[in-house]
């Protein structure tokens, strides 16, 4: 029986985490932790019974003490919440499924606290990779990535030298506006940004993914992941989905991991690794696919993987301002405040405005993350 704590049970991956549970049964729950829905939160708690959840504010936690009373289970709010199911004692791997910067904290308290990190969270990565992956390796403990791609990597990768990458091939649906051009982009909507060709997932990765920033977040991660460096990592337009990544070695050979659009297959990758366990749901069918096929991206329109490369090059500081900007952005377009391209006008004006600060600390990422949202309120 392997027991888990979960940061983000209400999101997309979270929700599938849970299924996998359900579906495998071998898998217990610890601790929940989850933004403002409590009312799902109240029926994971009834079903998986952990003995600790948290929310973030107070006044639903308080609400949900009250829906939960006849359970055995603590209910806390806020970092120190987040904090407690991060370094819950009975848990041996930490999901990290929230969204943004949030989760930095936590991770490194679950890190601290000798718990495998099974990540979902990209933020982590993408604004302290250089703090997070040298406490994993001091800690003796895995970082197990969850995204589709990066696991792709990682399943490329298993049982091979990493030493001997010549190449990452970051593989890319091109989203849901793919062959459009800058001049279409300025009429876009709300709407036309959330239908992803080929991937159900949460709001905010749906825009990220029209917008190609996304992939470039993706970029970041992957580079600290997997120790690469930045002009090893290539990205390629596959907007089928069917090949999550490829890893080129350096006698030339290519691997790639194939598989159906479908988040349940990292997810349960990570949880069970290295052991493979049954999955249910559609296969591949090469004979109705009939043909795979490849480009490459168009950075002249899709601004944000562009501007992920020059943050990422820039470093220290600067991919935070990248991933706050975006994220302050997206949440306004989703609030139908601004315009789809105004997403990468935002980015490239706090880039432009932002003094960089060598080898941040965890408290000068989250200072500069909230200096990024104080400027484009101020703004926009």
């Amino acid at each position: 029986m392997k027991t888990i704590s979960l940061l983000g049970s209400t999101g997309s991956i979270g929700t599938q985490t849970l299924e996998i549970v359900r579906a495998n049964g071998d898998i217990r729950v610890a601790a929940l932790a989850a933004g403002r829905n409590i009312k799902l939160l109240e029926q994971q708690i009834r079903e998986f019974k952990p003995r600790l959840a948290a929310v973030w504010e107070e006044k639903d936690a308080a609400q949900l003490r009250l829906s939960v009373a006849d359970m055995q289970v603590t209910v806390l709010s806020g970092m120190d919440g987040l904090k407690a199911v991060a370094v819950c004692e009975e848990a041996e791997v930490l999901v990290t499924a929230i969204v943004g910067m949030i989760g930095i904290l936590p991770t490194i308290e679950g890190i601290r606290a000798g718990k495998d990190i099974a990540l979902a969270n990209k933020e982590t990565l993408v604004t302290a990779g250089h703090i997070i992956m040298p406490l994993a390796k001091e800690c003796g403990i895995r970082i197990l990535p969850v995204d589709s791609e990066h696991s792709a990597i990682f399943q490329c990768l298993n049982g091979e030298n990493g030493r001997q990458i010549d190449k990452i091939l970051l593989t890319a649906s091109g989203g849901p506006f793919r062959t459009k051009s800058w001049e279409e982009l300025q009429n876009v909507g709300l709407t036309d940004a959330l239908k992803h060709p080929n991937w159900a997932m949460g709001q905010k990765i749906t825009i990220d993914s029209a917008s190609m920033v996304n992939k470039g977040l993706e970029v970041m991660e992957a580079r600290w992941l997997f120790g690469t460096e930045l002009d090893q990592i290539q990205v390629v337009i596959q907007p089928q989905s069917v090949i999550h990544s490829m890893v080129q070695f350096q006698d030339g050979a290519v691997m790639a991991q194939l598989g159906t659009p479908d988040m349940k297959l990292p997810i349960q990758y990570a949880l069970y690794y290295p052991e493979r366990r049954y999955l249910a749901g559609e296969r591949l069918d090469f004979a109705k696919l009939g043909s795979i096929t490849f480009e490459n991206p168009d950075t002249e329109t899709f601004k944000g993987l562009a501007y992920a490369f020059e943050a990422a090059r820039i470093g220290g500081s600067m991919p935070t301002v990248f991933n706050a900007a975006n994220e302050r952005a997206v949440s306004k377009f989703l609030k139908q405040k601004i315009g789809f391209v105004q997403i990468y006008e935002i980015i490239r004006c706090c880039m432009d405005c932002h003094r960089v600060i060598e080898h941040p600390d965890v408290n000068q990422i989250l200072d500069t993350e909230q200096s990024v949202y104080e400027f484009i309120e101020s703004r926009w």
